[in-house]
């Protein structure tokens, strides 16, 4: 597994149950097999604006993401998942993608 890459995994639901979804791996924490991560929704109404990144089927990366539908990735959705709590990886972003959403996530914690 790599930064970038698009995997499935279980995520943490509000209701307390965990539901398999595509996750984006967004960095390898040092020292332990675990991947901070951010969750990818079919809900297109969950987009932040300048925070969350659309990938559309008329995307330029749509069918390298191995997404099915238009998707969401969703930086507020994050969470920390072992390498064994990851089932694979079914796509990938391109390095500048993923250097774009690692920025926009660092800039929103730093911010005021």
């Amino acid at each position: 597994m790599n930064d970038g890459d698009i995997v499935t995994a279980y995520f943490p639901q509000s209701d307390r149950t965990f539901k398999k979804r595509p996750a984006l791996l967004l960095k390898k924490l040092q020292k332990y097999d675990d991947y901070l991560v951010c969750g990818i929704s079919s809900n297109i109404h969950q987009y932040v604006e300048g925070f969350d990144e659309i990938i559309l089927k008329n995307h330029a990366e749509f069918d390298s993401t191995g997404l099915k539908n238009d998707s969401v990735i969703r930086l507020g959705y994050l969470t920390v998942i072992p390498n064994e709590g990851i089932n694979g990886a079914i796509g990938k972003i391109s390095n500048e993608l993923h250097r774009l959403l690692l920025k926009r996530l660092s800039n929103y914690l730093i911010s005021n």
